[in-house]
């Protein structure tokens, strides 16, 4: 009886907290939607583009922003895998030189991408560019500082 009892306590406890982490889940998709459309338009400001320029930025740069990501996603996981401690000496070789590879291949999707994006744009607004998604990260650090400073006065 009280096995029965604890099992179904268990799966009670168990579907509450899916539900919520479900919840949690749109919350988060909600203002990394909210963050994308801000960012973008404060590239849009600082850029100042054509109407040429702006159809055919807009699917390079949201197609490197998904590759991005997904290479730190990649990256992310990897580190989060294992804790280095526990780590045999041939996982932790094999672990930097995943990381080390992980690292190329940013860095050969950056040079991909300023190459696509000089093939239409002056280089002077792909600086901008870089400087705009700089300050709008400045920007959204200095906005969440403020709004921590304030929850902990209260």
């Amino acid at each position: 009886m009280k096995n029965k009892i604890f099992t179904i306590i268990l799966l009670f406890v168990s579907i509450s907290t899916f539900a919520q982490l479900e919840k949690e889940k749109g919350y988060t998709k909600k203002i990394s939607e909210k963050l994308k459309a801000l960012k973008v338009a404060h590239i849009t400001e600082q850029l100042d583009l054509t109407k040429k320029e702006a159809e055919v930025f807009w699917p390079i740069y949201n197609a490197h922003e998904e590759e991005k990501d997904a290479l730190r996603k990649f990256s992310v996981e990897r580190r989060k895998e294992k804790k280095a401690e526990n780590l045999s000496e041939n996982e932790a070789k094999k672990l930097l030189f995943d990381m080390i590879e992980n690292e190329k291949k940013r860095n050969d999707l950056e040079n991909k991408y300023i190459n696509d994006l000089l093939k239409f744009l002056p280089a002077k607004k792909i600086i901008t560019l870089y400087r705009a998604e700089h300050s709008f990260k400045r920007k959204m650090i200095e906005e969440y500082r403020g709004r921590h400073r304030e929850a902990r006065k209260d």
